[in-house]
């Protein structure tokens, strides 16, 4: 991988463990991921017609039903995530979420595609089994039983990104669509599909604008910057190279939730979110 593409990916995985630590007390809930695409979609408009004006890429039916696409797996992914962070810590949450979407990705190639990992990626795979495990040993302190509301959303958060890894990755290479106008159709399909559920719950995002709307402005402004450097990394490098170190997020959402919002259990989530890394490293690098 060239320095300038690890740059994008290393900035990138700061920037997306940062609003992660910023939405975390939130709460969460259809009208905050609302409002968070909202300002997303407002702040990048400006770099909307910048790149539309310099590069704008392929634009047509296509695109836009493939922005579209992307903005409901988005908005199901900010849901899924957002629920987590109300029932799990973030140091529990987000190396899960990030961890096992990798795990995911190669699991529906072997079914569907018909691939056949070598031994190093079964190797790493096992790794990756054993540290979310490990990760959601302890019972969440708001759920009843062994699996906790909070480790089931960060499961299914990790689907969701699965699902978006493979369709944006299309998108942006073989569509040729421009990332930042290809996001920033993404961030507004993804408002515009919450836009009923928020408008039939205006009390929670009155609740919302009032006591989160500085967070949401900077989920809005982080987000995207994350991810939008992440699809130019995708378009310079294959995704093996870039995945792998996408997932340095993982142990930076760990210690700041573990550093900067006190939830304890520092040792056993770092050393787990360190195993995840590994363990997606050793996947990639196996195929």
């Amino acid at each position: 991988m060239s320095l300038d593409v690890l740059a994008l990916v290393v900035v990138a995985a700061f920037a997306h463990a940062g609003w992660n630590l910023i939405a975390k007390p939130a709460g969460g809930g259809a009208a905050f991921v609302w409002l968070c695409a909202a300002a997303g979609t407002v702040l990048y408009t400006p770099l909307l017609v910048v790149a539309l004006a310099v590069d704008p890429g392929r634009l047509g039916w296509s695109a836009i039903g493939l922005m579209a696409g992307s903005g409901l797996l988005h908005a199901l992914y900010f849901v899924l995530l957002q629920r987590g962070y109300a029932t799990g810590d973030l140091s529990l949450v987000y190396p899960l979420a990030r961890g096992t979407g990798p795990l995911l990705s190669a699991t529906a190639a072997i079914i569907f595609l018909g691939e056949r990992p070598s031994l190093v990626a079964g190797v790493g795979a096992a790794i990756i089994v054993i540290a979310v495990f490990s990760l959601s040993r302890r019972v969440d302190r708001t759920a009843s039983g062994w699996l906790g509301r909070g480790t089931v959303y960060a499961l299914l958060t990790g689907a969701a990104i699965a699902s978006y890894t493979l369709w944006d990755k299309h998108a942006v290479s073989a569509a040729a669509l421009s990332p930042i106008v290809y996001y920033w159709g993404t961030n507004l399909a993804n408002a515009l599909l919450l836009s009923p559920v928020a408008l039939r719950q205006r009390a929670d995002l009155r609740d919302a604008w009032r006591s989160s709307r500085r967070r949401a402005v900077g989920v809005g402004l982080l987000s995207p910057l994350a991810y939008i450097l992440i699809l130019y990394a995708l378009v310079r490098a294959p995704v093996t190279y870039v995945a792998p170190a996408r997932e340095s997020s993982i142990v930076v959402g760990t210690l700041l939730g573990a550093l900067v919002l006190h939830e304890g259990d520092t040792r056993r989530r770092l050393v787990a979110a360190i195993g995840i890394l590994i363990g997606v490293v050793i996947l990639t690098v196996g195929y």
